[in-house]
């Protein structure tokens, strides 16, 4: 039986972080995951992170994960694939199957990072081929670089559904509709903007009915729901597509804590079923710790912290490290993980109907609704500026833990403060150059630079565009105001790609002047 001071289960974000943290304090640490690969669900996360730098901020997914991997193994982490943790005994011992064959190993502490599994929707016809969940979609298409389908409807608006149906249209699907249940967007104003402006309509308090066909799916049917949320009859659509996209939310994957005989609660707020822990993690029964989705769901941000927190505790519990130093470390990343639970979305205000800002600005009921800022409510936010010459226009709406802009920025055109979820601010006048990184730095992709006096009659709007095949100088076509309703002609004047960029293209297109403030979207003739 091989021993080690601690074990860890899952390879995720929390997985590695725990064992990074833990290996560079001197203790041996080996990692278990299921996967033929490493880095949980990073790898399928194309998108950039929200946060500050701190916190991978501006970075996307699975170069997060690259960097895990990376630093796990510098620190001397043996990560073990293709192995399944099957028992947790007495003992701190577990019971591997590594490709079919039983090991046992025995840890002086044990960290569970199993993550979260997908919920599902059952409705008629929901077993079809072509009803698939949102990992599902992500993994065939960021992983093996395959289409999910070509017509593809997506149930539900958090921030899992409003990312995958942004990663469906960069694939090449169409997004035929945005439902969810809910009479409101559950994610991201940012996240829901950019997948309206391409003209992708939201149904909310509205849900799937029945998939159509045979041997695969051909067809959906969707109905509005009442408060108990049944279909009301008569207000059925029909949808012809080949895919269902299923993101409805997580539960943790706490099987093995409840077999250690971990106390356990039902909370929905934290996802369901999860462990009972305190503030590192640390559960009931001593030296076993839960870390990441498995202990409630949280953004990958925050399960990294958590993941650190609870390698700490298990060092200084084996004598790896000394009291001050644990102190001052737990101290730096409560603070750290408190900055990204502040703000509209932090773990009280989960269901909550948020009114007003933390600046006291009413907050965009159609955005909540319709998955855009209207054109008469977008004025009211400090980002949202007119000026002479080249500026920023920043239309994040929503008290989220972000600040690349800040930093990007180094003529100090944006300011956030201290606070990171505090709504952006455009210097006036602005010394803007632009430049353009904070409109590539900004991970809700919801930063324009606007020229209203590009050519006589006309201005430039650039925008952050992540489509292929890229426009070309001289493409015609029309621009989408942020519904994704075409309002007028459009050319492309350049398209500036940057390693400083990270994939994010700045298309610049020229307009009439009179939508310089309403043109969000280029869409080629």
């Amino acid at each position: 039986m091989e021993r080690y001071n601690l074990i860890v289960v899952g390879a995720g974000p929390a997985g590695l972080s725990a064992a990074i943290e833990a290996a560079g304090r001197g203790m041996s640490v080996i990692v278990f995951d299921e996967n033929h690969r490493p880095g949980g669900q990073l790898f399928k996360q194309i998108h950039k992170f929200f946060g500050s730098k701190e916190h991978k901020a501006k970075i996307r997914g699975f170069k997060i994960g690259e960097q895990l991997l990376k630093e796990a193994s510098d620190a001397g982490v043996k990560v073990q694939l293709n192995s399944t943790v099957t028992g947790m005994y007495l003992n701190n011992e577990v019971t591997v199957n590594h490709d079919g064959q039983i090991c046992h190993y025995r840890g002086d502490s044990i960290i569970i990072a199993t993550g979260a599994s997908e919920n599902m929707v059952p409705f008629d016809g929901w077993t079809l081929p072509g009803v698939i969940g949102a990992g599902a979609a992500q993994t065939m298409m960021n992983l093996h670089g395959v289409k999910p389908g070509s017509k593809v409807l997506m149930l539900g608006s958090g921030n899992v559904g409003l990312v995958v149906s942004f990663q469906l249209l960069q694939a090449g699907c169409e997004v035929v509709a945005l439902v969810d249940a809910a009479p409101r967007i559950g994610g991201y104003g940012v996240h829901a903007a950019k997948v309206a402006r391409t003209g992708v309509p939201f149904y909310l308090s509205h849900t799937i009915k029945k998939a159509e066909g045979t041997d695969c799916v051909t067809g959906v049917v969707i109905g509005q729901v009442d408060e108990h949320f049944k279909i009301i009859p008569g207000t059925e659509k029909h949808f012809d597509v080949d895919t269902i996209c299923i993101a409805v939310g997580l539960s943790p994957m706490s099987q093995l804590l409840k077999m250690a005989g971990v106390k356990m609660e039902d909370n929905p707020r934290r996802g369901g079923q999860v462990p009972i822990v305190d503030e590192y993690g640390e559960t009931s029964v001593p030296c076993i710790f839960a870390a990441g989705d498995v202990s409630g769901i949280e953004e990958a941000s925050s399960a990294m912290i958590k993941g650190r927190m609870a390698g700490l505790r298990a060092a200084f519990r084996l004598g790896y490290t000394d009291e001050d130093s644990m102190k001052k470390s737990e101290s730096d990343f409560a603070a750290d993980l408190d900055s990204l639970r502040q703000g509209m979305f932090s773990p009280g205000n989960k269901g909550k109907l948020i009114e007003k800002t933390d600046e006291g600005i009413p907050v965009s009921m159609n955005l909540l609704t319709k998955g855009f800022v209207a054109a008469d409510e977008i004025s009211r936010f400090p980002g949202v500026t007119v000026q002479k010459g080249i500026h920023p226009v920043i239309e994040c709406t929503q008290n989220i833990p972000c600040n690349p802009c800040q930093d990007a920025c180094a003529k100090h055109c944006i300011k956030i403060g201290s606070c990171i979820t505090a709504l952006p601010q455009v210097e006036n006048p602005s010394p803007c150059t632009g430049c353009g990184l904070c409109v590539a730095s900004c991970s809700g992709q919801a930063i324009f630079l606007v020229n209203e006096s590009f050519e006589s009659g006309f201005a430039s709007v650039t925008l952050p565009y992540e489509f292929l095949p890229l426009p070309v100088a001289g493409d015609k076509g029309t621009a989408l105001d942020r519904s994704g309703k075409p309002v007028c002609d459009a050319e492309v004047v350049s398209v500036r790609t940057s390693p400083a960029f990270d994939h994010t293209n700045l298309l610049t297109m020229k307009v009439p002047v009179d939508y310089a403030m309403s043109a969000r979207f280029f869409k080629k003739n």
